[in-house]
């Protein structure tokens, strides 16, 4: 064996006790490892086991708290239960009472009752008895009676009976009479009072509007500037205003002429504004007067609104507001149409307090009454027709509108709106200085009055006196008797308000005069 070899032997040799000696090691190593890892084994399950008996101990505790719990409830509920049971019982038993305690009283009631009508057959039969005695008593005192006076028992009953139905009769028409007469003077004087507070509460403007306007000028100069060249001025500004202009000799003054208020303020403002402002030709006449125009529009719209909140009138719809502030540039017999409305609706709302009735509804019945004098068109409806006609259009109350057409009774009135509507029209009207009319339209009237109660026979003479408010009418006692003269004023107080307009009321009196002449020789 070489040396090579023997090294190599000596290297193989050396390898595998170095392999044996370290897996020697190692396997130390690991029992070492091993051992340790069950001490920590040991020790873990140890507090575990200690852990898990705590948990147990707890949960048990917890169970037997919970189990209480639950029993505590229970016997709660069981509790409540016998209480309701408990109580049950008791109405039971006393109802059971109240039953027997019932029968009890019903059993005594039937005896007591058996007991009267027992009693009652009794008393009954007693009665009878004593009916067919007087009845036998009766008839031989009518018997003896009627041999005595010599009448039947008929006879006599039928002349009692007429003797109680005249005494009847006198006494119920006389009754009546008192009656009637105590009612009319009681109703005059209430109807007298409520109307004198109502006038004397509210006090009021007299504004009379006339058709012609004077519009004034710093000079005379002004007129020529006014009439333009060859007059073209003046006929644009008629043209564009419906406004007739008249330029005479009156010193410093310029009258506007027109039916139509609204188009104579439209006139008149635009006059102003185009003298103020110096520049007169028909382009600038135009522009002024469409300006003016849409500022007396909306004039009209602030007056109409202005009216609405002093009187205290809410919801009214903008065409009526609109309406109402026309009113302010229309007049009728001369007197203002607003103040005449406003004038109306206050009073509507005095008379209506001293009623009892609403007073908000009888003013806006009152302002709303005379609405159809102002249509944008003309028509051949009556006014009072017209206006319920747009107050039921723009949604007003059936009473609201009732009393706006019945005001001059072109149909029935239907609510005691409706009356006080009518007599506070007419004593607006009929206040003095309200109205003013042209004398020969207003001797015409009379005149007319006068010839409607000629046209009945027996009408001897005829005055229209106190300014067409009365008529006395004097009928020859020949041909008329006192019943006739009182059917004679009706029936020409029907005549008059079939046949007249007229502001107010109209009296008629009917005298009836009987003389008897004799001479002494």
């Amino acid at each position: 064996m070489d040396n090579t070899t023997l090294l190599v032997i000596t290297g193989v040799v050396g390898v595998i006790v170095g392999f044996v000696v370290a897996k020697f090691l190692e396997k130390g190593k690991a029992s070492k490892t091993i051992s340790s890892a069950k001490k920590e084994a040991a020790l873990t399950l140890k507090n575990a086991s200690r852990e898990a008996e705590n948990i147990k101990k707890d949960k048990i505790f917890q169970a037997k708290e919970k189990f209480l719990e639950l029993k505590a409830e229970h016997e709660k509920v069981i509790i409540s239960k016998d209480k309701k049971i408990a109580d049950a019982e008791k109405r039971i038993r006393d109802k059971e009472s109240q039953v027997s305690n019932e029968l009890s009283k019903n059993k005594k009631l039937n005896q007591s009752i058996e007991e009267k009508v027992k009693d009652y057959d009794y008393r009954l039969d007693f009665l009878e008895k004593k009916k067919a005695e007087v009845d036998k008593l009766h008839k031989s005192q009518v018997e003896q009676l009627e041999v005595i006076s010599g009448l039947s028992a008929d006879d006599a009953k039928q002349q009692l009976m007429e003797s109680l139905k005249g005494e009847a009769k006198s006494d119920a028409m006389a009754y009546i009479q008192n009656t009637l007469e105590e009612a009319k003077l009681t109703a005059q004087q209430e109807s007298k009072k409520i109307i004198l507070n109502t006038i004397q509460r509210i006090g009021t403007e007299e504004a009379i509007e006339n058709c012609v306007s004077v519009f004034n000028l710093e000079s005379d100069d002004v007129k020529g500037r006014i009439i333009g060249r060859e007059g073209r001025n003046i006929r644009a500004l008629e043209a564009a205003t419906g406004v007739e202009i008249i330029v005479d000799d009156t010193p410093e003054a310029i009258i506007l002429s027109c039916f139509d208020s609204v188009r104579r303020e439209v006139a008149r403002l635009s006059l102003h504004k185009l003298v103020t402002d110096g520049r007169i030709h028909p382009a600038r006449i135009e522009e002024i007067v469409k300006k003016t125009t849409k500022q007396i529009e909306e004039e009209i719209i602030e007056v109409g609104k202005r009216t609405v909140i002093d009187l205290g009138i809410h919801g009214l719809h903008p065409e009526l507001i609109k309406t109402i502030g026309r009113m302010k540039y229309r007049s009728s017999y001369g007197q203002n149409l607003l103040q005449h409305s406003r004038e109306v609706a206050k009073l509507c709302g005095v008379m209506a307090s001293e009623l009892g009735l609403n007073a908000k509804l009888a003013k806006r019945a009152g302002l709303l009454h005379d609405i159809g004098k102002v249509p944008d068109t003309e028509t051949e409806v009556p006014h009072a027709i017209l206006g319920m006609e747009w107050a039921e259009k723009y949604g007003e109350k059936p009473d609201v509108c009732n009393a706006i057409g019945a005001h001059h009774d072109e149909i029935e009135m239907k609510t005691l709106l409706a009356p006080i509507v009518q007599v506070c029209d007419a004593i607006s009207g009929a206040r003095p200085g309200a109205r003013r009319q042209v004398l020969d339209s207003y001797i015409q009237r009379l005149k007319d009055l006068e010839n409607i109660a000629f046209g009945f026979t027996g009408v001897k003479k005829a005055y229209a006196i106190q300014a067409g408010r009365e008529l006395r009418v004097i009928v020859e006692s020949e041909k008329v008797s006192d019943e006739k003269a009182s059917e004679l004023s009706f029936e020409i107080s029907q005549k008059i308000q079939t046949d007249m307009t007229y502001p107010g009321q109209v009296k008629i009196t009917v005298i009836r005069e009987t003389r008897a002449v004799n001479i002494a020789k």
